[in-house]
């Protein structure tokens, strides 16, 4: 950082200052005096954009004093201020104890309240960071806490203590107080005392003073996760840095003064102490005003020297980048140019504010010619550096990605690391160069080959050599030498880690030159690629930065207190003989004061840019231009332009990236030439150049004698700057006669688009300018063009249309692409449009416009299958010819029946197998209903069947819903006459595949019992159900039905009905059977068997083993008298179907209804009558 005096307002009457306070809200300044001084004062900076164009913009030392009011009330010396910067008041005391507050009121301050107790002399006043609460203390032990309406909250008198200073903490739960012997006691908000703080500068030492006690409240973040914030000021120069009260670890600053005062800035990164030093001066000591700033861990970062006598406080502007002194009768400005973690590479500028996040910390890459930003998160930044198009972050790693504690990591402008080193070594600076990243630590120095996509494929074979030195060592390159030719890295030199006496402060480098500073003013030369040092220059200051110019020959140095002076580092054979002598006494007499930033020229080396103050200079050789105000940050310096970014109006917004935080300078030769090109001539201007040359001076020549159609000295001009497709352009030029197509020429040549089109139309060359707007892509102008008149052909308005299509679908606005698709019937493009859009059914549309076999109908396939529009995909595919791929699409959509469609259409043998290994993989996995639905689309059904009658048995095994297990079994049947009806003609139809003629023996048998296993459970549920309601004799009929199926239920069941309903039907005979049967079962348990013959003995001790009822009926086949319930003649064995209705059986059939489903019959027509489905395959009733 950079710190200089930049104002200085005087107080009347020379009253002297005792303390300062700064709002950092709304910017009023309040300083407080000896008898009753008070005034608050408001100092405006400039309005941005206001000088020049805005090259003035924010410049920190330009301000105006807006407000100077004296607010009168006290009468002794005020000795505190403070600002309640939530509710804008200010409150002061003086030495009589008599505290005002004060409120903004239309623009002046009035006090609002007045406290005149005179207890005793206030030593401290603070509030708490929401503004509600105030803390008052006196030095006599007194401790008052207010409200901020007035009221009282409570108070407190400390016996035996000497109160010197308050705070409290950043969350108002507790207070501070500092106690004249140099203790820090720790009390809760409410005044219970908690602890006595451990203090290590009164540690077995005197009583010490306490002149300052800040804590910073974390309001705007902080800079690192165990950042310290508490800050105890003592008058002796001793000051503690503590990240809590509880901080065991504290750092202990010693900063050789005599304090008065110390404060953070508005986000806690800086702490600056005031006060006197001993300086030696003239041959004696002497007590110096001083302002030291430091790092929140201790780092001393820089000193300014204040004149006058005594400096009594000091305080912050809310941005951070003025301190405001108050010194005997003055408040001095000083300004302060922070040192930001910054860089600038290919139009991009990277930085942070390094504030910490739940993430790390948020790196920004600003893309500045489109405004774009990408973010990288770390989890701490150290250093920063680039050089082409990529850049190096020096970061601390994250251990969970090594076991190294730093990182290296190379990045492009989208803020993707290209390469990656870890080390140990602390990356305190870096540098890097085309094909280096050289980083240091206090003791070494790290070179490091970087590999980006355009140098590993240029050394694809070069192994890569990463070295360690030490900054003692002296490298001779024989080391490197040897390493490259060990091509098994058996030779490797120890590093050297012991601490110099003499660290490294500062380094820099190009592809061929190394210098790293040293803190004794050392700068060690180094030659790269094979690191040696060639050469060591005592320059006698302490360094702070070092720069090389463009060709190695020069490098500028800027110390600590912001001198720059200059290095040759030209070798002495390249030196001139006769101007060596003058030249480097030039160079050792060369400095200037105050410089904070530098920045060689990228393409000349002897222009340098710095900036003084807010003043940028451009030195050519030695010799300074006119300044030019600016107080941002120097970018680059390339064609005589400066690119600045205003990075404190960054770091304060960092999300808030636009355009005017870029500023671009002119050097003064750069202004000249455009002055002389426009008010004087060509040929002033062509003498000036060739006193000041430059490529891009002759470029502005070049345009301004272009535009005059002065030929001869644009060639001159474009021959300098070796512009060879210039030079092509003259001679094409000089060929033309006509002077106004002259001009149409240079106004394109120039850029000039429109003026060129305009002077086209007036010569009446529409096609020229058509043709100018054709190579540069504007082709809706190109249209506009055409239509203006009889133009263009059809092809080449349809040419048009294409590209303004593409304009639209490059930018994704797929809708204004397909107009202009559908306008120059690009069928391709179009296709893409409708995919993009999806509009799917123009997309198939697409198939009926496009020939056959063309290669477009193979993408809209896809694209069809791609959102399961098969048989559209299918179509396209047949259309094209590949037969294979619109089947793969119907097996992939599970489209199986249109698969097996086409695969016996077109003769393809592998689509059973296909789907045979398909559905064994579900099965293989549980999913026997997904294998089903496949054989079923794939017109498979007999397999369906079959997997149908295989989970009916597993359901049947659970014994719990056989209404269930009847409609898996109707549901297979079904199948089975779909298979059965489904076979073509030629094949023998229905009859062949019944008789078994077709099929194997087990499909044969599965294709006779289709049915067997739905009408054993119809027959059951019937059973049932005839029960239930009574109908006992039907039941019984029913039920000895059920004797056909002991091969599908269980015979236990059956005859365990059948016994039910004999016996309350009276038919004990029948139901005699039924126990027998029973009883003869081997299925059952003994226990079970004993059960059953009991229950027979119970049944026929009571009754005779006779049916009641004996009604007949005649068997229409033998004509004899058989029971009625019997299912088969005993005489001639004509089996009698059962009505599906009743459950009875028919002996005849002539009047019953056929199911046409499942050819299952029923009594007669009229019980079908009241019902819409039959009650086995719930077929729709048809009558025959």
């Amino acid at each position: 950082m950079f710190v200089y005096l930049s104002k200085k307002i005087a107080i009347p009457n020379n009253f002297r200052l005792n303390c300062i306070a700064w709002n950092q809200k709304e910017g009023y300044i309040a300083v407080g005096g000896e008898d009753g001084l008070l005034k608050v004062l408001r100092v405006d900076s400039s309005v941005s954009g206001s000088i020049s164009g805005g090259k003035s913009r924010n410049l920190t030392a330009a301000s105006n004093l807006s407000m100077n009011q004296t607010l009168e009330g006290h009468n002794g010396h005020v000795q505190v201020i403070t600002w309640n910067e939530q509710h804008q008041k200010l409150t002061s005391s003086d030495q009589n104890g008599v505290i005002i507050v004060w409120m903004l009121y239309k623009g002046s301050w009035y006090d609002e309240m007045i406290n005149n107790c005179n207890k005793s002399v206030v030593k401290g006043m603070a509030w708490s960071l929401d503004g509600l609460k105030i803390c008052i203390v006196y030095e006599d032990g007194a401790v008052i806490v207010g409200s901020v309406d007035g009221n009282r909250i409570w108070g407190k008198e400390l016996k035996n203590v000497a109160l010197a200073a308050v705070q409290w903490s950043p969350d108002g739960k507790l207070l501070l107080f500092g106690i004249k012997n140099g203790e820090v006691h720790l009390y809760d908000n409410q005044g219970v005392f908690l602890t006595k703080l451990n203090m290590i500068p009164i540690n077995g030492s005197q009583i010490q003073t306490i002149v300052s006690l800040q804590w910073y409240d974390g309001r705007n973040g902080y800079i690192g996760l165990d950042c310290p914030t508490l800050a105890v000021c003592y008058r002796n120069g001793k000051i503690q840095l503590m990240k809590d009260t509880n901080d065991d670890n504290p750092i202990v600053i010693e900063t050789g003064m005599t304090t008065a005062w110390c404060c953070w800035n508005s986000c806690g990164s800086i702490l600056a102490v005031t006060g006197l030093i001993p300086l030696l001066g003239n041959g004696e000591t002497k007590d110096t005003n001083v302002v030291q700033f430091y790092s929140p861990f201790g780092k001393h970062l820089r000193t300014l020297k204040v004149p006058g006598r005594e400096v009594t406080c000091c305080a912050w502007e809310g941005g951070s980048l003025r301190v405001a002194l108050s010194v005997d009768s003055h408040i001095y400005f000083a300004n302060i140019r922070l040192d930001y973690k910054w860089t600038y590479f290919s139009n991009t500028v990277v930085y942070t504010n390094e504030k910490i996040s739940k993430d790390g910390i948020c790196i920004m890459f600003w893309n500045t010619t489109n405004n774009t930003c990408c973010t990288k998160y770390v989890r701490a930044l150290i250093s920063i550096a680039s050089h082409g198009d990529h850049c190096v972050l020096a970061v601390k790693n994250d251990l969970t990605q090594g076991s190294e504690q730093y990182a290296l990591l190379v990045c492009n402008t989208i803020a993707s690391p290209i390469d990656t080193k870890f080390t140990n070594l602390e990356p305190l600076w870096v540098t890097m160069n085309n094909n280096v990243v050289i980083t240091a630590s206090k003791n070494n120095f790290l070179v490091w080959s970087y590999r980006t996509p355009r140098n590993s494929m240029l050394h694809a074979g070069r192994l890569r050599r990463d070295k360690i030195y030490h900054i003692d060592e002296t490298p001779t390159g024989v080391t490197e030498v040897i390493q490259d030719l060990d091509k098994d890295r058996s030779f490797e030199t120890p590093i050297n880690t012991k601490v110099t006496m003499d660290p490294i402060c500062c380094l820099c480098a190009t592809d061929k030159v190394l210098l790293i500073g040293r803190e004794s003013g050392m700068i060690q030369r180094y030659s790269l690629s094979q690191i040696t040092l060639t050469n060591r220059y005592n320059t006698g200051c302490k360094l702070y930065k070092i720069a090389i110019n463009c060709d190695s020959s020069r490098a500028s140095i800027m110390d600590t207190s912001g001198m720059l002076t200059m290095l040759d580092l030209e070798t002495d054979s390249k030196k001139n003989v006769s101007k060596d002598v003058e030249s480097e006494d030039e160079i050792n007499k060369f400095e200037r004061k105050d410089v904070w930033a530098m920045c060689w020229a990228q393409d000349n080396p002897v222009l340098l840019a710095i900036i003084e103050k807010t003043r940028m200079y451009v030195l050519r050789e030695f010799d300074p231009e006119e300044p030019i105000s600016c107080s941002g940050y120097i970018c680059s310096f390339q064609d005589l332009e400066i690119r600045c970014v205003l990075l404190d109006d960054l770091m304060q917004k960092p999300e808030d990236t636009k355009n005017e935080l870029i500023v671009d300078l002119e050097v003064k030769s750069l202004r000249d030439t455009r002055e002389l090109l426009m008010k004087v001539g060509l040929k002033e201007a062509n003498n000036f150049i060739q006193d000041n040359p430059h490529p891009r001076l002759w470029r502005l020549l070049t345009e301004s004698a272009l535009q005059k159609l002065d030929l001869e000295t644009a060639e001159n001009a474009m021959v300098r700057c070796t512009d060879y497709l210039g030079i092509q352009f003259i001679k094409r030029l000089q060929n033309v006669h006509n002077d106004q197509l002259k001009k149409a020429e240079v106004a394109a040549f120039l850029g000039n688009y429109d003026e060129a089109e305009k002077l086209y139309l007036d010569m009446d060359r529409r096609d020229l300018a058509i043709t100018l707007r054709q190579k540069l892509g504007d082709y809706f102008r190109v249209v506009q063009l055409m239509k203006m008149g009889i133009g263009g052909s059809d092809k080449q308005m349809e040419y048009a249309y294409n590209k303004i299509g593409e304009y639209y679908a490059e930018r994704q606005n797929w809708e204004g692409a397909k107009e202009y698709y559908e306008k120059s019937r690009n069928l391709e493009k179009l296709i893409e449009c409708y995919y993009k859009l999806e509009d799917f059914i123009q997309l198939a549309g697409t198939v009926q416009q496009l020939p056959d076999k063309s290669p477009l109908l193979k993408t809209v396939a896809r694209m069809l299958a791609s959102v399961g529009m098969c048989s559209q995909a299918v179509a396209a595919y047949i259309k094209y010819g590949d037969v294979k791929s619109a089947v793969d699409t119907c097996v992939r959509l599970n489209h199986w029946d249109q698969a097996v469609e086409l695969a016996k259409t077109y003769k393809m043998a592998q689509i059973g197998e296909l789907l045979n290994k398909y559905a064994n993989h579900l099965l293989s996995n549980g999913k026997r209903l997904q294998a089903i639905e496949l054989y079923k689309k794939a017109n498979y059904n007999l397999e369906a069947a079959k997997l149908l009658f295989q989970l009916a048995e597993e359901q049947a095994r659970t014994r719990t819903n056989p209404l269930r297990v009847k409609k898996i079994y109707v549901l297979a049947a079904l199948l089975i006459e779909d298979h059965i009806n489904s076979t073509p003609a030629t094949k023998g139809g229905r009859s062949n595949i019944v008789m078994g003629l077709t099929e194997n023996s087990e499909d044969t048998r599965v294709i006779e019992n289709a049915w067997k296993g739905a009408e054993a459970y119809h027959f059951l549920l019937l059973a049932n159900r005839q029960i239930y309601s009574g109908n006992f004799d039907a039941a019984m009929k029913t039920a000895l039905r059920l004797r056909e199926y002991e091969d599908i239920l269980q015979p236990e069941d059956i005859y365990c009905l059948l016994a039910l309903s004999s016996a309350v039907n009276h038919a004990f005979a029948v139901c005699s059977k039924a126990f027998g049967k029973l009883e003869s079962l081997e299925t059952i348990s003994e226990a079970v068997r004993e059960e059953y013959e009991d229950l027979a003995v119970d049944i026929f001790t009571k009754h005779i083993p006779e049916d009641v009822r004996n009604s007949k009926a005649e068997c229409t086949n033998c004509e004899s008298l058989v029971p009625d319930w019997c299912v088969a003649c005993p005489n001639c064995m004509t089996r009698f179907p059962p009505c599906i209705i009743t459950g009875k059986p028919l002996m005849d059939l002539s009047n019953a209804w056929i199911c046409t489903v499942c050819r299952h019959h029923v009594a007669t027509e009229r019980d079908v009558v009241n019902i819409n489905a039959c009650p086995l395959c719930h077929g729709t009733v048809t009558y025959m």
